[in-house]
């Protein structure tokens, strides 16, 4: 499963997206959404401040008792822009001697360019459909801020139900919606504020029972390929157009726990009616009156108020770039799947698996990306059958990095860093790797028998390169040495001017 269980004047026009295998020249300046500024356009990225600030939630304010933070840390140096650009010779000689490593298995794919001209350096099997794992969130990150907009914030409604006191909870499709202040995801939209506004909607009628309406997503609930353990296992769980912390069955605990379990986390099967059990308990109800079924909100018609369908309250999520910043960085399965039906929603199209995947296959061809070659079952990269090349996810690094669709951006916020943060948090710690840390900033992605790496890393010149690297046949039981071999050919890349 993935993540695994441990060891784990005027300004010049925008350049065009970029043609099946074409390039396009960086831009300095990238959008202001970001939370962390970006190596990829130039810029040096520093170490964060407090988490819950840094998602969506309140940072506390300073108290004379508190020791001021010292100032930030630079972690990866800024790019320049003007460096010399390695050749592909070069590059070919720094990895050839790698990319064959025993501990990569027998199909190693592999796509190097560089950032600024979108000149491909590097390729070896590069245009092949692979196996991506959890890369996939790369290609869902960018679909979801294209198709819905870095500010895009998901509602969640309560409508008044058929008769006095009903009260229908309608599900958006928000995966961090938390019950209280208690929830997993810092800053989330809470259910003790929208059942606030309930009751203060309803006026003088008291709350008689709760209906969940979840019908905005449709088809199954568990992905199409997904290893049989992954239900119970705790890196995915059922997707509902309604859940709560993700379907986690104690959020507190989990927030707690969750660099000791590497984000594992026990989920309820059917988060919808447990979301509404929890509201039901908000609103008052007790004992029979707080169970819970499923149903579909009726259409408002006017009338005296609270008439059926006659909105009661809505809370809304995290805007879109936080969503996709805590999806990458923590590599969160759920957010990713209602990720992908946000863009399926965006498109007209049913909200499901296969529907999210055609979404994002197309929005990723309207953004010139070559969508012959991603196949996608999913959208966390749970599944096994999708592929994905590397050559594909170099230039959709390219393309979010060249300023032609500032909204792209905020896919590199999240990345983790090399020896820093993240599922690189542990890695590049070795002589051979040491030259990575802090400039390797790259999502991961591992299932059994597969290990993919993509992502950004300036080299020892400056000069700033994508890369990707995608095995889906390496060695049972070498998970630590096929992590390094992969985490060997960007160091090399950050270690020399390949020249």
């Amino acid at each position: 499963m993935s993540p695994p269980v441990p060891p784990p004047g005027a300004a010049p026009p925008p350049p065009p997206a970029p043609a099946r295998r074409g390039r396009v020249r960086l831009l300095a300046v990238l959008a202001a959404v970001l939370v962390i500024a970006v190596a990829a356009v130039g810029l040096a990225v520093v170490r964060p401040g407090p988490v819950a600030g840094w998602l969506g939630g309140e940072a506390d304010a300073p108290t004379a008792a508190r020791t001021a933070e010292p100032a930030p840390s630079e972690v990866l140096a800024a790019a320049d822009p003007n460096a010399p650009a390695p050749t592909p010779e070069g590059v070919r000689a720094a990895l050839e001697p790698l990319v064959g490593a025993a501990a990569l298995g027998e199909r190693v794919n592999v796509s190097v360019a560089d950032v600024a001209t979108g000149k491909a350096l590097y390729g070896r099997g590069q245009d092949s459909p692979t196996v991506p794992a959890s890369v996939t969130k790369l290609p869902t990150g960018v679909a979801v801020l294209a198709a819905r907009g870095p500010a895009y914030r998901i509602p969640t409604r309560a409508v008044a139900g058929p008769n006095p006191g009903e009260v229908v909870l309608v599900g958006g499709g928000d995966p961090t919606l938390a019950v209280d202040k208690n929830g997993f995801y810092p800053g989330a939209a809470r259910l003790d504020d929208l059942a606030a506004q309930v009751r203060k909607a309803l006026g003088g009628t008291a709350p008689t029972k709760v209906i969940v309406d979840s019908s905005l997503f449709s088809g199954q609930v568990y992905g199409p390929g997904w290893d049989d353990d992954i239900p119970t296992g705790g890196f995915g769980a059922a997707i509902t157009a309604l859940t709560t912390d993700a379907a986690r069955r104690d959020p507190e605990a989990a927030r707690k726990s969750f660099d000791a379990t590497h984000g594992m986390a026990e989920r309820v099967p059917q988060p919808d009616l447990t979301a509404g059990r929890q509201f039901a308990r908000l609103l008052g109800l007790s004992g029979d009156a707080a169970e819970v079924k499923r149903g579909t909100a009726p259409t408002a018609s006017g009338g005296t108020a609270p008439a059926p369908g006659t909105e009661l309250g809505k809370v809304q999520s995290l805007p879109m770039v936080r969503l996709v910043d805590i999806m990458i960085s923590d590599s969160d399965n759920v957010i990713a799947e209602y990720m992908a039906r946000q863009v399926a929603l965006a498109k007209g199209k049913p909200a499901s698996f296969q529907g999210g995947a055609a979404a994002t296959d197309q929005v990723l061809g309207e953004l010139g990306l070559p969508a012959d070659e991603i196949s996608l079952a999913d959208g966390s990269g749970l599944s096994r059958t999708n592929r994905i090349s590397p050559s594909l996810l170099t230039d959709l690094i390219t393309l979010a990095g060249n300023g032609s669709h500032p909204e792209l951006a905020a896919i590199f916020g999240g990345l983790p860093v090399g020896g820093w943060s993240g599922t690189l948090d542990d890695r590049y710690q070795e002589t051979a790797t040491k030259a990575g840390a802090g400039v390797v900033r790259a999502k991961t992605g591992t299932l059994t028998g597969v290990s993919a790496i993509a992502g950004v890393v300036t080299t020892a010149d400056g000069r700033l390169l994508t890369f990707a690297v995608l095995t889906d046949q390496a060695p049972a039981g070498a998970l630590d040495a096929t992590r390094e071999a992969l985490d060997r050919i960007s160091s090399v890349l950050a270690r020399c001017g390949c020249r």
